[in-house]
């Protein structure tokens, strides 16, 4: 190869190397002139339906005469939901267990079976709250003696929660223009958005076991949105 060739070859190479750093900075550049902000956004909103998870416990000698007896008991517990007015559909059943009962070992001798208990339970989902705590009454009259947990619900969530999903946004965008106006630039283009987890889930509430009217207030839940948004920076 000709020296002259040679040298050529090393400024174009040469050119290429500095062409490519150019860019390279240039991308670095564009990043910094961006800003992510996170925000959320919230909507009230009154629950129109519960789930209410109960059940039967029952205890016997032997696995068959417990069973026996939980699934006499269960069947009344249903049949009697039923013929209050809760749908088939919104009646399920969420757990079933079969469990030795042991004796307290004492006196250096070792526990042992003395028994079986077995433990049925539902889910029911009440679609009328106005009637939930008549439900919940009856539950306990027709011999069930698990009360596990009663959680409000919206049924339409989803699209309510629209209404949080635009303030998150509304408050991301205020945000973003405070923070570009203070380093003397404006809010670009958007970027990149992304939607976090929101909140507002199921409400539990706490239940005791007493056949009695039971006093229920079903309030208010908080459903949320959370976003992240990318804008670009320009003079």
């Amino acid at each position: 190869m000709r020296i002259g060739t040679f040298i050529l070859a090393l400024l174009v190479a040469g050119s290429v190397l500095v062409a490519a750093s150019f860019a390279a900075e240039a991308d670095d550049n564009e990043l910094q002139r961006s800003i992510a902000v996170s925000a959320s956004g919230s909507v009230a909103v009154e629950p129109d339906m519960a789930r209410i998870t109960s059940g039967v416990t029952s205890e016997g000698d032997k696995a068959q005469e417990a069973l026996s007896l939980n699934s006499q008991a269960m069947k009344a517990v249903i049949a009697g939901l039923k013929a209050a007015g809760i749908a088939p559909k919104d009646i399920q059943t969420s757990s079933f267990r079969i469990d030795p009962r042991f004796t307290r070992a004492q006196d250096g001798r070792p526990s042992v079976i003395d028994g079986y208990r077995v433990t049925n339970q539902i889910q029911i989902t009440a679609r009328d709250l106005d009637r939930l705590g008549e439900v919940l009454d009856q539950l306990v009259k027709l011999g069930a003696n698990q009360m596990v947990g009663l959680a409000f619900e919206v049924s339409k969530a989803e699209a309510l929660r629209d209404e949080a999903r635009k303030d998150a946004v509304a408050n991301a965008l205020r945000r973003a223009k405070l923070y570009a106006a203070a380093a003397s630039a404006q809010i670009g283009e958007v970027l990149r958005i992304s939607e976090g987890a929101g909140g507002g889930g199921p409400r539990p509430v706490a239940m005791s076991m007493r056949a009695e009217a039971v006093p229920i207030e079903r309030g208010r839940q908080t459903l949320q949105a959370n976003v992240t948004i990318t804008w670009a920076l320009v003079d």
